[in-house]
């Protein structure tokens, strides 16, 4: 989500990215998320990518109309950097909380998030993308800023300071349709004992039952796919089901 360039009024609006550059609105999010709850999705990703002080009350007011119309868990992120934020954005519905920027800025934030709301509630978020070398990097800021860290390793530290999940996205398949970064998912899955959530590329019903089959995901989560391809989150499942992976079929 971000807030919208149209209009004189502040709103956020769901959008799609492609390697978390190029921006497209789609419309509302809590309307959507009302359409993806009846296609039995099994949870929900609110990641404000602006991360501004400023929009964070409209954030807010997201989670609080969603989590009114809506029955499943739901992961906040976006500008966190608080015990605060944690309270804010758990208060107004949110069941997760995703730290990418302050985590890597602050790790004690993992340690100290997870001691007093519960290591469910933290989700280590790892944006990642390769460098002119083709060496796997970390990145925060929204993709904006490059960091000395591996992803592997980055996993496994937050997990040893308190994570209960990790988001892992690669950004060079952001909005491409190619297919996920299995490379990079089964060398962290294999890395940690906690869930990992496949994110960046699915293009085809195929690329999911890659994600579980071959990188060994807990789960994948897709934005683009759904938004602009003639294909429903119920129709996925059915494939994914069909490939002999356990999930869903029925609301």
């Amino acid at each position: 989500m971000r807030s919208s360039r149209f209009g004189s009024g502040a709103r956020m609006v769901l959008v799609t990215t492609r390697r978390f550059d190029q921006v497209i609105e789609v419309g509302d999010p809590v309307s959507q998320a009302k359409i993806y709850q009846a296609q039995a999705v099994d949870e929900l990703i609110f990641v404000d990518i602006q991360a501004s002080t400023e929009s964070r009350g409209t954030v807010t007011d997201v989670l609080r109309r969603a989590a009114e119309e809506i029955f499943m868990p739901i992961t906040a992120g976006g500008g966190v950097r608080s015990h605060e934020d944690f309270r804010r954005l758990l208060s107004h519905g949110a069941d997760k909380v995703s730290l990418n920027t302050a985590a890597v800025e602050t790790p004690d934030l993992i340690d100290s998030a997870s001691a007093a709301f519960g290591a469910q509630c933290v989700v280590l978020s790892i944006d990642h993308a390769r460098d002119g070398q083709g060496r796997a990097r970390v990145k925060t800021r929204g993709g904006s800023v490059w960091t000395d860290l591996d992803p592997v390793a980055w996993a496994r530290e937050g997990e040893r300071r308190g994570a209960g999940e990790i988001l892992l996205t690669s950004i060079d398949r952001d909005g491409s349709g190619e297919g996920l970064d299995l490379e990079m998912l089964r060398q962290v899955v294999d890395s940690v004992s906690i869930p990992v959530i496949a994110a960046g590329g699915c293009g085809l019903a195929s690329h999911f039952v890659d994600g579980f089959l071959k990188g060994g995901a807990d789960a994948v989560s897709a934005g683009t796919f759904f938004c602009f391809k003639d294909q429903n989150p119920m129709q996925t499942r059915s494939h994914i089901a069909n490939a002999g992976v356990p999930i869903r079929l029925h609301t």
